[in-house]
């Protein structure tokens, strides 16, 4: 580390003002989308595997053997804080853009992966809940430095990145695709009035929950380090429910002898006469429950990774409407994008806000799956396979009248709403039979109150399971948008969009860029202006052309919430937070000004003919 400071320090003394330069005491620039994010997920990925490890690791430091109970919690807290200093420096030999800082990251990965690839091929087995559970946990870290191994000497051979943040085409390619002419055919346009299809409409599903790359669009640094970091904590939750509870049922069925009979006989329970075919059921009901155990961790391992894809892809498009002043799809209420307090504490928290909110929604849905396959297995599927204990099955059968009954009133109700009780005129519907709608709506008042009922059951069973499933997201509020400011996650996740729009606006980046080429590298910004231009589409005359593109270049830029607080009005508007960040002004305040402005010039004029006269 002093070494690569004293090399940081002699390049500023000899380069002067350098765009982008980094320091060793800024790990990273998180708000530049532009840089690789390859190294920086591994070592946010090295630090959390660390920490999934420590929470039940005896000797929470790796120099400190058999600590003691009394300072183990401190111990772990000290650990909170060293792993991160520990490879601090991986991070500041990617940051730094220096062929002597890529040969140092390629020799402390290199050490780093050979000292861990030794110890777990020194010692494979310890005695913390599982023989192979540090093995398992340590996969991670395992393929984390591997990948630092190789991709610090590609850094080494490519050399140093020259081009960076706003030095980079990215963002002027970005306002390229936004001032580019979207071209219509008629093809689709006639294609878009037909209603589509079933299998059109599930692979419009399937689609939503496949996030794809584009080019022009490049997902910010933090919520790329974010959704890493939940898949390691998918796994490290998934190796932990795993080996808590699957090697407990195992020692328990391999210790299942003839005395479980006696066990059972005295809560009053009678499997079978014979001692040994109770051991077999009893064996095969503790196998049936592993089998129920592992199919619930699971399905909660899919339904984090489907839920984890939905978030990137609603990541992507909450940005791109951000980007573009649409506040009301996010926030449901008029809000500014500025950064405030508890914005920037939940941008620096967000990404440890939803490894943890990832980690305990999949406990929890492994547990009520749990559940579910548990009643699916001993009351439904094993009662039909032998034949006994039909217990849910005698009980609906004692009450099939009732549900008959509901059945047929619900089905009649729906008929005669369909072919009695609505009529259609000229293309239009309205209400018919309405004396018979009235007396069957009194006479089915009861039943309805039943059905009701039964609503209400499944209305409570699909609203937990909608909340449990979605639990490990929090780019969608679990409460009512009404009271969305009231879920902490949702407000962590919206809070940080603030900073992350108002800080890192690829159109503010852009412009900004080319203010910053005017000033210090004059020649270059003609070259840029023109390249914006290309993506307009050509008009008769070039000069109409520079003034179409640049007009629309003032629209994008006025439309930015982003620069709302580096307008001149901005001390005028800023108590007023109905007012929308960066929309023009309507056509009542243009009209009153332009009567303003007329009525002083006539008065100018009248007070100079005036003085003409005199």
């Amino acid at each position: 580390m002093l070494i690569l400071a004293a090399l940081s320090r002699r390049n500023k003394l000899c380069q002067g003002f350098t765009r982008g330069s980094s320091s060793i005491f800024s790990p990273t620039n998180f708000l530049d989308q532009t840089q690789k994010k390859g190294v920086t997920m591994a070592v946010f990925g090295l630090v959390f595997s660390k920490l999934a490890v420590l929470v039940i690791a005896p000797d929470p430091l790796p120099f400190s053997k058999d600590t003691p109970a009394e300072i183990k919690e401190f111990m772990k807290i000290i650990a909170i804080f060293y792993y991160p200093i520990l490879y601090y420096p991986l991070m500041i030999c990617s940051t730094l853009h220096h062929r002597t800082a890529y040969v140092f990251g390629t020799l402390l990965s290199f050490c780093h992966f050979g000292v861990l690839l030794w110890q777990k091929f020194d010692c494979p087995k310890t005695p913390e809940l599982y023989k192979f559970y540090t093995l398992l946990a340590a996969l991670p870290q395992l393929a984390c430095l591997a990948y630092l191994c190789i991709q610090f000497p590609l850094l080494f051979f490519r050399g140093a990145k020259t081009e960076e943040d706003l030095d980079s085409s990215y963002y002027s390619d970005y306002v390229k695709s936004l001032l580019k002419k979207k071209k219509k055919s008629s093809a689709v346009s006639s294609c878009s009035s037909d209603k589509p299809t079933l299998m059109e409409r599930l692979l419009e599903v399937l689609n939503s929950y496949i996030y794809r790359p584009e080019k022009v669009f490049r997902f910010p640094l933090k919520l790329a380090v974010s959704v890493f970091v939940a898949f390691v904590a998918i796994y490290h939750t998934a190796l932990l429910l795993v080996v808590l509870v699957v090697p407990t049922l195992h020692i328990v069925r391999a210790g299942i002898d003839e005395n479980i009979a006696f066990l059972l006989l005295g809560f009053g329970i009678i499997l079978s006469d014979d001692r040994m075919e109770v051991v077999k059921i009893v064996t095969f009901y503790t196998w049936l429950l592993e089998v129920c155990y592992l199919c619930a961790m699971t399905l909660s391992c899919v339904v984090s990774v489907v839920m984890l894809m939905r978030t990137m892809v609603l990541h992507r498009s909450n940005l791109r409407g951000l980007y573009k002043g649409e506040i009301y799809n996010l926030y449901n209420s008029q809000k500014s994008c500025r950064p405030s307090k508890s914005g920037v504490v939940c941008w620096m928290g967000f990404t440890g806000y939803q490894a943890a909110i990832v980690c305990l929604g999949m406990a929890i849905q492994t547990l009520v799956f749990f559940i579910c396959f548990l009643f699916l297995v001993f009351l439904v599927i094993v009662p039909i396979f032998y034949g006994r204990n039909l217990i849910v099955f005698e009980i609906a059968g004692k009450a099939w009248p009732a549900w008959v009954t509901v059945i047929l009133i619900t089905v009649l109700q729906h008929v005669a709403a369909k072919f009695a009780f609505v009529k259609k005129e000229a293309g239009t519907r309205d209400l018919n039979n309405r004396e018979s709608l009235f007396l069957l709506t009194y006479l089915l008042f009861l039943i309805n109150t039943v059905v009701g009922v039964i609503v209400a059951i499944w209305r409570m069973i699909i609203t937990a399971l909608y909340n449990i499933v979605h639990l490990g997201r929090v780019d969608i509020s679990l409460l009512h948008h009404t009271a969305e400011s009231y879920d902490p996650a949702y407000r962590y996740y919206t809070h940080f969009l603030k900073v992350e729009v108002s800080q890192s606006h690829p159109v503010m980046k852009a412009f900004c860029g080319l203010l910053l080429d005017m000033m210090v590298e004059g020649g270059r910004v003609g070259q840029k202006i023109r390249d914006a231009e290309e993506g307009i589409q050509q008009s008769k005359s070039a000069s109409s052309r520079r003034i179409r593109s640049r007009w629309q270049l003032i629209y994008t830029l006025v439309n930015n919430p982003s620069l709302l607080g580096s307008r001149k009005h901005f001390q005028a508007m800023q108590a007023s937070e109905s007012l929308l960040n960066g929309t023009p002004k309507h056509s009542k305040e243009r009209s009153s000004k332009r009567e303003a402005d007329r009525t002083s010039s006539e008065s100018a004029r009248a007070s100079e003919n005036q003085d003409k006269t005199e």
